[in-house]
């Protein structure tokens, strides 16, 4: 099978929650929020909601818009809701492991959903069977709930506390208890969160788009290793054990967060467009005309055009009717995949030097037949720049990311990746200025460029258990 965004890396997911004590319809302002989250996941979507008693959770397979409507939105009332839109990173694709999660423990119920991978969660899930906990999913979620249940005695903010010292990975995570909103997110904040404002509600959500979507102020970022406990008397932080730096996924920026998003001071579309600027500095080439490869290599294509004043257009198409789900199972099909979804602007392209802008190569596949493409729609040159460095491993932290035998620039030269695609140049922005686009100087985690993570990786982390 394959896949229109076979040369991507996939998404992860997006958390969404508020908590009012104000009579707001909490339910379809969720379902806003999620709406605008929907780009970090389109396998699943849910929505679980507290009254002060109870929580009741609706959630299904397919995309916001797919899985609810206005008769189901009307029976989630209460004063506290929490969202998730999924991409399966860990566990397979199916109802039982779409989000939220809802169990009950000592203290009543509990809902959570998150975005980001634990690589500790086999050991741990491993401990929690022998002690006679029972899995009814296969995502590592389930792992962070039953920690929870398990301290309940202790009291919620204590049985959260102690949990997220027991696990190891990214996670920007929502929780939902019958009288609280809980957030947390993991100790190098690899994964973003941030706290917004409407009246006198709060919501916790991914990116600051969300708060947009539905009229709130953005606030701040969740800082990393932080908890935040919302309820009626307000908002307080807790900041469990040694705060480390924040090491901010690097993609998120590249490719992943929208546009319009702002992540940890960072404003993701300046970000690009800076990139794409630096990218000319380091990578220039004559031509006359810049394209970017839609939709996340616009910006940066926009900052290229800007700096080398080669005229910047549109070079593709769009079919934004086509979801990420377009399989083609026939290799007929296969070779039309990427027109259907990206077709060239003839107008814009015959007869010119074309400077192609994406984010990144994984595979190759995608961007092989996008050259050809411009071939075939009369360029007489194709020069690609990425903006971003050389990907040759993996991602362990809620990035579907294949494996470094998949990876094209593992395994390849930066020439015999030109050769493979065939463009007549191939070049990647550094390092340096790809840190340099950021503007900023906390760290990020840059592991799926040059192999260096913030924490141990899965593999790290079996072989020390081996080792014992």
């Amino acid at each position: 099978m394959y896949s229109v965004e076979e040369d991507k890396i996939k998404d992860e997911c997006g958390v969404f929650g508020i908590y009012s004590n104000e009579g707001l319809e909490i339910a379809p302002l969720t379902y806003y929020g999620l709406y605008a989250l929907q780009h970090r996941g389109q396998e699943s979507a849910g929505i679980a909601v507290s009254d002060g008693d109870h929580i009741q959770v609706y959630k299904n397979m397919g995309l916001v818009c797919d899985v609810f409507d206005e008769g189901s939105l009307s029976k989630l009332t209460g004063r506290a809701a929490i969202g998730h839109v999924r991409y399966s990173t860990t566990g397979s694709n199916n109802h039982t492991n779409a989000q939220p999660l809802l169990s009950q423990f000592k203290l009543g119920s509990i809902s959570i959903a998150h975005n980001g991978n634990l690589v500790n969660s086999d050991v741990i899930r491993e401990l929690l069977v022998d002690a006679g906990c029972i899995f009814h999913t296969s995502v590592d979620t389930e792992v962070v709930l039953n920690l929870i249940a398990r301290g309940a005695n202790k009291g919620i903010e204590n049985a959260v506390f102690d949990s997220i010292q027991a696990i190891k990975g990214s996670f920007a995570i929502v929780m939902l208890v019958k009288d609280k909103l809980i957030g947390v997110r993991d100790p190098n904040g690899i994964r973003p969160l941030c706290i917004g404002k409407l009246n006198n509600s709060y919501i916790l959500c991914s990116e600051s788009c969300a708060l947009d979507a539905i009229g709130a102020e953005f606030i701040r970022d969740v800082n990393p290793g932080e908890i935040v406990i919302i309820d009626d008397s307000g908002i307080k932080s807790l900041n469990p054990g040694e705060r480390t730096k924040c090491a901010t996924c690097s993609f998120e920026y590249i490719y992943f967060a929208r546009p319009d998003s702002i992540i940890d001071g960072i404003d993701v579309y300046e970000a690009r467009f800076k990139a794409g600027k630096i990218l000319y500095e380091e990578c220039p080439v004559e031509a006359d005309v810049v394209v970017g490869v839609p939709d996340s290599g616009m910006a940066a294509a926009a900052g290229y055009a800007e700096a080398s004043g080669i005229p910047f257009d549109m070079g593709f198409i769009k079919n934004r009717y086509v979801g990420r789900s377009f399989i083609a199972p026939t290799q007929e099909m296969r070779e039309k995949a990427v027109a259907i979804k990206l077709n060239p602007l003839k107008v814009n392209i015959q007869g010119k030097r074309v400077v192609l802008i994406d984010d990144s190569i994984i595979r190759g596949t995608t961007s092989r037949r996008l050259v050809d493409l411009l071939r075939k729609a009369g360029a007489t040159e194709v020069h690609f720049r990425v903006s971003s460095p050389v990907v040759k491993y993996p991602c362990y932290f809620g990035i579907d990311m294949p494996y470094r035998k998949d990876l094209i620039g593992a395994n390849s030269t930066i020439e015999e990746i030109r050769q493979e695609i065939g463009a007549d140049s191939l070049q990647y922005i550094s390092m340096e200025g790809l840190l340099n686009s950021f503007q900023r100087h906390h760290k990020f985690c840059l592991g799926c460029f040059n192999g260096e993570y913030p924490i141990s990786t899965p593999i790290e982390t079996l072989k020390e258990r081996l080792e014992r």
